[in-house]
């Protein structure tokens, strides 16, 4: 699948984490996953943490502590073993939107490739293996609608802070919105579950109440019970801030030991 893999040394590898990088005909190009994989236990499930705008692989890790916040539940219990797998969006522009761009498919490279390098980099996972997808932001707009556009491919998706509707990336991103293409599908969150509401996987998302994304989120919440689709709707203390995503990422892994477990 991929003409190229490279993964880190073993020797040189740190707090359980693994750095891949691919290249990717859905990127035309290469594309990097920082992976943190549980010490001896063999993990059951992959969980993807998609990033926000400005950021990149390492986010998740070294500015939100993902690995250490995984690292504590599953030695508690509180969680079953699950690899994190904390791909880059793609580097375009200020923020890919996880969508298909004229020229790339950031929607593919993050629903297909970023599994298929996963199950490579940790071959204790299978493609039996439950698969989660969660993120901050950009990245929660990104978790929630390819969840729900590709309901069969998930277990379960979580959001922080999500963006809710495809237009709400004006808000944080410097290129104009009709340089994304037309991309395929509706571009909402909401839209989207609607269209597959027969088949959704399991859906929580939450948002700080001080963020500037707190009435997108109340009103993503509110269609979803007009519509009557299953969800959990959680809202904290908090803004738009990675105290707040360092914090609340417990409740989405929590979230996803419950739902596989359940």
């Amino acid at each position: 699948m991929f003409r190229t893999f490279e993964i880190s040394e073993p020797r040189f590898e740190s707090a359980g984490l693994r750095h891949v990088t691919v290249k990717s005909a859905s990127l035309k190009g290469r594309g990097d996953i920082t992976l943190w994989v549980p010490s001896g236990v063999t993990p059951v499930g992959m969980v993807l943490l998609l990033h926000g705008v400005y950021g990149s692989h390492w986010a998740w890790a070294l500015k939100g502590g993902a690995h250490r916040t995984a690292d504590r539940l599953v030695a508690s219990g509180d969680i079953p073993p699950l690899v994190l797998a904390m791909p880059s969006d793609g580097l375009w522009g200020d923020g890919s939107g996880y969508w298909k761009h004229p020229a790339q498919d950031f929607e593919r490279w993050m629903v297909e490739d970023v599994p298929a390098a996963v199950l490579r980099a940790v071959p204790t996972l299978s493609e039996t293996s439950s698969r989660f997808i969660t993120g901050l932001s950009m990245g929660g707009y990104g978790a929630l609608r390819l969840a729900c556009r590709y309901p069969d491919r998930f277990v379960a998706a979580s959001g922080h802070s999500s963006i809710t509707r495809f237009e709400q990336l004006a808000l944080f991103v410097e290129e104009p919105l009709d340089a994304y293409g037309p991309g395929e599908g509706p571009r909402d969150v909401l839209d989207v579950a609607l269209a597959n509401r027969n088949r959704l996987p399991r859906l929580r998302f939450d948002c700080g109440t001080e963020d500037l994304l707190i009435e997108a989120n109340r009103e993503l919440h509110q269609g979803l019970e007009r519509a009557g689709i299953a969800h959990e709707y959680e809202e904290f203390p908090g803004g738009h801030e990675w105290p707040y995503w360092e914090k609340h990422l417990a409740e989405t892994l929590r979230f996803f030991g419950r739902t596989r477990t359940g």
